[in-house]
């Protein structure tokens, strides 16, 4: 019973990269701290190689984490498939989702490179951009809403 139940739970702290070995949140984290380590240390040297190297490194996590968040988007839109949900709905939701996380992690390199205004301007254009992809579904929910009220 333990067994199967380790299985299961191994199940959501690993996933495969694309050579189809698997991951732990833990080497994930171990790498991400030895990073950060080494970014100080390279700071203390030369501030640009230390950007150069965090970006880098954020490139490299990034692209170990498209394969799965592929995966995450195949799934997501045959749950939708099977609920009967239209493909607008759910394109609109994982694009939002899409512009959210770029949006973020883009404004995150902006403060670690010290530009916190350039970061401001890009987190109220994620929102700005999410604001226009969500407006479709908005306006039809207002319809929807409206067309439940009596006496219309």
């Amino acid at each position: 019973m333990l067994d199967s139940y380790s299985i299961k739970l191994n199940r959501f702290f690993y996933f495969n990269d694309r050579s189809g070995l698997p991951i732990a949140i833990t080497h994930i984290a171990a790498i991400i701290l030895v990073a950060v380590f080494l970014a100080i240390l390279l700071d203390e040297f030369n501030p640009g190689f230390s950007l150069l190297f965090v970006l880098f490194t954020c490139s490299i996590l990034f692209y170990q984490f498209a394969d799965e968040m592929a995966k995450l988007i195949t799934a997501v839109r045959k749950m939708a498939a099977y609920a009967g949900v239209e493909t607008l709905y759910i394109e609109t939701v994982l694009k939002a989702v899409g512009v959210a996380f770029i949006s973020e992690f883009i404004a995150n390199i902006a403060k670690d490179a010290g530009q916190q205004a350039l970061a401001a301007k890009m987190e109220i254009a994620g929102k700005i951009i999410i604001m226009a992809l969500i407006l479709p579904i908005l306006t039809l929910l207002i319809e929807t809403v409206l067309n439940m009220l009596p006496g219309r």
